[in-house]
């Protein structure tokens, strides 16, 4: 645990000088202070973030973790978890939706083995750090041991470590996983201490038959394990993903190196869970990217306190929220950067006086 140990005692709070300089210079330009909203309050807080007045983001990443799930034997999704490996492959040939959307906001594509219940084929892209080929079935024992759970989360922070060595402003979350929403459902049952049956989702595409069983499988699944939401540890271990582990990781890398990290959907939820479970600071580097449709993932905003900057009616995963989301962040902080102040415009800042209305 030395790696994950050092990682998380690097996380400090966010730079106040830095913030403040960001506003004074958001109020100085030539718009009506406050008048872009959330885009202002989102620049001063990746300039927090990175420590930086007038931050960039020209270099972007979304890491997307893939693992497979031992619960889905017990009939929870709509899908095989064949699935998994195809969709590993479709990502590494750039023609699945995360790539457009990548592409499209100017972001590298990470693709990451955590734990694909198959033998990956070697590709130039594909970063291989499989803990097991998937996690057992928490309904009869638990997901995997503590030692896994550790070895997925400083796998998580060693792949955001190497993107951090070529160059990187931001990073994103994304997951490929048949049977990682009933995962994320346990989890986010787990810290928010809210009923399974008010967080389980359709995931895949279930109907209402197997979303009832889903819950109960999950609710029985709890009971049995018994995971400690004070242990953030033992809940990983207990009812969690590889995946899910790996990307608190990168969450936590990110915190410790002062890099923003914008989390995706449900799946990224859950790894944000476990993140401010092991560092409650980590909480202060999350960009939330949208509100997904998968239910349980506004509880586990609710719990962490964040409010996602879009709410498209998504529920895709791979990080497609999160590249969008990207965007906003840079827009941002062009404005900061690049509008003119009302000193720099010759620009009155505000009327001296209010006129006088004609008797």
């Amino acid at each position: 645990m030395t790696k994950l140990r050092e990682t998380i005692g690097r996380i400090g709070p966010l730079d106040e000088g830095a913030m403040a300089a960001a506003k004074a210079r958001q109020d100085s330009l030539t718009k009506p202070p406050g008048s872009l909203g959330r885009l202002e309050e989102l620049s001063i807080k990746i300039a927090g973030i990175t420590g930086k007045p007038l931050p960039g983001v020209e270099r972007k990443s979304i890491v997307v973790m893939a693992g497979d799930h031992g619960i889905v034997e017990e009939g929870v999704s709509a899908y095989p978890q064949e699935v998994t490996p195809q969709m590993v492959y479709n990502f590494l040939r750039g023609v699945a939706a995360i790539n457009v959307l990548a592409r499209h906001v100017g972001a590298r594509v990470v693709v990451v083995d955590m734990g694909v219940a198959a033998d990956l084929e070697p590709h130039p892209d594909l970063r291989s750090r499989k803990v097991a080929p998937g996690t057992a079935n928490f309904a009869k024992e638990p997901a995997m041991s503590r030692e896994q759970a550790v070895k997925a989360l400083e796998a998580g922070i060693e792949v955001f470590e190497a993107e951090l060595a070529k160059g990187l402003d931001i990073v994103a979350t994304g997951d490929m996983g048949i049977g990682n929403t009933t995962a994320s459902t346990a989890i986010a049952a787990v810290f928010t201490g809210e009923p399974v049956g008010l967080l389980t989702g359709r995931g895949t595409g279930i109907g209402d038959e197997q979303l009832a069983h889903k819950a109960k499988v999950v609710e029985e699944a709890i009971a049995r394990r018994q995971p400690d939401p004070r242990d953030a540890l033992d809940v990983l271990a207990k009812v969690g993903g590889f995946e899910i582990g790996g990307l608190a990781g990168v969450i936590l890398g990110a915190a410790a190196h002062r890099v923003p990290v914008v989390i995706d959907g449900f799946i990224s939820g859950a790894a944000a869970l476990v993140a401010t479970g092991l560092c409650p600071a980590a909480r202060e580097y999350l960009i939330p990217a949208h509100n997904s449709v998968e239910i349980g993932h506004q509880s586990v905003l609710r719990h962490l306190g964040l409010r996602p900057l879009l709410n498209l009616d998504l529920r895709l995963g791979e990080g497609t929220g999160a590249a969008l989301a990207i965007s906003l962040v840079e827009a941002s902080l062009k404005i900061l950067g690049q509008m003119a102040t009302f000193a720099e415009a010759g620009v009155s800042g505000a009327l001296e006086a209010e006129p006088t209305l004609p008797k």
